[in-house]
C-alpha cells in the first residue's frame, strides 16, 4: 500500500515552536499572572474571563491569525461553529471526494448543506467542479482521509480560491503543532481543531482565522455557561508549550519503527508504513490474518487498546488500535490483517518488544 504522511516538522523546529510560543506568552502576561489559575465568568469588557481573553491573543499571535476563539465541544465545536460563521443554512460546500468525518458531516447536516464533490489529489479536477458547480464555501480535512490521498494543503486552497473567494475553513486536528503551518496560515480563512488532541483539557476546540468571522462565532456565544473559564486557557497554554517538542519525538520514533520492521526484524510482519490516519501513526500489515488476535494480547503487554484522546495528556503508553473507521470503508478487509500502532510517549524498542512477544503468543494459541 502507498501512502502519503505529511511531513512531519524536525525536533529542532518543533523547540522553535515551543519557544515561540512561550515569546508570545511573556509578551501577554505579566509573570504573576502565569503562576494564576485564571478566572471565572462573564467578566466585563469582553462578556468572558479575562484570561480566556488573554490565552486567545496569545493563540491569535502564535498561529499568525487575525483573531482566535475558544469554544466549547472540542475539535468538533470549533469545526461546528467555525462552519456556522461562514456558511448560511443550505450551503453548497466543496468537500473531497471521500469519507467525511462522521461528526463534521453531522455539522454539515444540521446546516442543510449540499455536499459538492471534487478529488482534492487532483487540482484540475477542483477547477473542473468550481467551473460547473456553484459553491458557497469548503471544508478541506489536512490530515488523510484515506490511504492513497497526497493532496497538499497549500496547493489546494490555492486552486480553490483562484477559482473563487469562497470561505474555507480547514480541519486541522492531527496536523496543529505537528507541520509548519496550518490551515489558517496557508490562506484558509478559519482553523480549527481540538486542544484535547495537544495535550490540553477536555472539550476545549480551538477556532482561528477572519476577526469578521471570529466575531461571530462570538456573538453566538453570548451565555455564560457556554464560555471557555479562565483556568481551561490556562491549562491549555500550559501544555501546548509541551506539545511540539513530545510530537516531533514521537514521529521521530516511528521512523525508526517502521525502518526496523521493513528491515525483517519480525518476520511475521508483511509490511510497515506511515500514514495519517487520522493522527500520524504506524500501520502494520501481517503476513497471516492474526491483527484482532495481536491487539488482543498487546494490551495485556500494556499497550492501550484504544485511544482517549488519540493523543491527549492520558495517553502515554503506546496504543494498539484497529485500522480506522474512514480507512476501513475504504477497504474493510484490513480490519483482519492490519492494526495502527501510535507511539505516544513510548520508544521504539518498547512498541517492537510489544510486538515481537504478541505474536508469539498468537501462535502459541493457534
Amino acid at each position: 500500500m502507498k501512502t502519503y504522511p505529511l511531513h512531519s516538522i524536525s525536533l529542532e523546529e518543533a523547540k522553535q515552536k515551543q519557544f515561540a510560543l512561550v515569546d508570545e506568552i511573556c509578551r501577554e502576561f505579566e509573570g504573576a499572572e502565569f503562576l494564576n489559575l485564571g478566572d471565572l465568568g462573564v467578566v466585563q469588557p469582553g462578556n468572558k474571563p479575562s484570561y480566556a481573553g488573554k490565552a486567545e491573543r496569545v493563540l491569535a499571535r502564535f498561529f499568525h491569525a487575525e483573531k482566535a476563539i475558544l469554544v466549547t465541544g472540542a475539535g468538533t465545536g470549533a469545526i461546528r461553529w467555525g462552519l456556522t460563521a461562514m456558511l448560511k443554512p443550505n450551503s453548497r460546500v466543496l468537500v473531497h471526494k471521500a469519507p467525511v468525518y462522521p461528526t463534521t458531516l453531522t455539522s454539515l447536516n444540521g446546516l442543510n448543506a449540499t455536499l459538492i464533490e471534487a478529488d482534492f489529489n487532483d487540482l484540475e479536477d477542483i477547477r473542473k467542479v468550481m467551473q460547473e458547480q456553484d459553491v458557497d464555501g469548503a471544508i478541506v480535512q489536512y490530515t488523510r482521509q484515506k490511504p492513497d490521498d497526497s493532496y497538499e494543503m497549500q496547493a489546494v486552497i490555492d486552486t480553490i480560491k483562484a477559482c473563487k473567494d469562497i470561505p474555507i475553513i480547514t480541519d486541522d486536528n492531527y496536523a496543529a503543532m505537528k507541520v509548519s503551518k496550518i490551515g489558517v496560515e496557508l490562506g484558509a480563512d478559519l482553523s480549527a481543531f481540538s486542544a484535547f488532541k495537544l495535550l490540553g483539557p477536555e472539550g476545549v476546540g480551538i477556532l482561528l482565522g477572519k476577526a469578521e468571522l471570529i466575531d461571530e462565532v462570538e456573538r453566538n456565544n453570548y451565555s455564560g455557561g457556554s464560555k471557555v473559564q479562565g483556568w481551561q486557557a490556562m491549562e491549555l497554554l500550559r501544555m501546548l508549550v509541551y506539545a511540539p517538542v513530545a510530537l516531533a519525538i514521537q514521529a521521530e520514533e516511528n521512523e525508526r519503527i517502521v525502518h526496523a520492521l521493513n528491515d525483517g526484524r519480525i518476520p511475521e510482519i508483511k509490511d510497515a508504513f506511515l500514514a495519517n490516519a487520522q493522527s500520524k501513526v504506524l500501520l502494520v500489515e501481517f503476513r497471516e490474518d492474526i491483527a484482532e488476535a495481536v491487539l488482543e494480547e498487546a494490551q495485556k503487554l500494556g499497550a492501550a487498546p484504544n485511544p482517549v484522546g488519540a493523543e491527549s495528556k492520558y495517553e502515554v503508553v503506546p496504543m494498539f488500535y484497529r485500522v480506522s473507521g474512514t480507512f476501513l470503508k475504504n477497504d474493510p478487509t484490513l480490519k483482519k490483517r492490519m492494526i495502527r500502532i501510535n507511539p505516544m510517549r513510548g520508544g521504539s524498542e518498547t512498541i517492537l518488544r510489544i510486538l515481537k512477544e504478541s505474536i508469539r503468543k498468537v501462535k502459541e494459541c493457534s
